[in-house]
Order: structure tokens, then C-alpha cells, then sequence
């Protein structure tokens, strides 16, 4: 489920001409990187990463899917270096 939903998210990212290229640029990635690593959970981790950080983006990526807006959170918790920290 969180792989399926990081992936979906890497293609509404993509599809969206103003994100994308910040995405690119946050990441460091190139297009070929991007088609080669997007199956690795790591990079999956990266694109939730950077949906997460604005609210609209996963506000718009949730309505766009039929996501609960909790959906993006969850799944980045479920990848590699996903739990939660807590700082007490």
C-alpha cells in the first residue's frame, strides 16, 4: 500500500507543471535517475517527503485519488526511516 501510494504521488508530482520541477531540484534528481529509482523505497520515502510539506499538494493529491488526507503520512511512516520522532 505505501509503495503503491508513494508511486501515485511521483506521477501527480510529475503531471504537475509547477511542482515538478521543484521536486527535480529538491531532489537532485534527473528524469533518467527518477525512472530508475522509483521502485526503491528510499526514493519512495523522498517523494512523500516532498508531498508532505505543503498542505494543498496533499490536500490536491488526496482529492485527486480518493485519499483520506491521512493517506500520504501513514504511508511515509510505513517506508524505510519513516518512524515517528519524538523529541520528550
Amino acid at each position: 500500500m505505501a509503495q503503491t501510494l508513494a508511486l501515485q504521488a511521483l506521477a501527480w508530482i510529475a503531471a504537475e507543471d509547477e511542482i515538478f520541477p521543484q521536486f527535480l531540484a529538491a531532489t537532485g534528481a534527473g528524469l533518467a535517475e527518477l525512472r530508475a529509482r522509483a521502485c526503491e523505497a528510499e526514493f519512495q520515502a523522498a517523494v512523500l517527503d516532498f508531498l508532505l510539506q505543503e498542505d494543498r499538494w496533499v490536500v490536491a493529491f488526496c482529492d485527486g485519488h480518493g485519499h483520506p488526507y491521512t493517506a500520504p503520512l501513514a504511508a511515509r511512516l510505513a517506508l524505510p526511516g519513516g518512524a515517528e520522532m519524538h523529541w520528550t
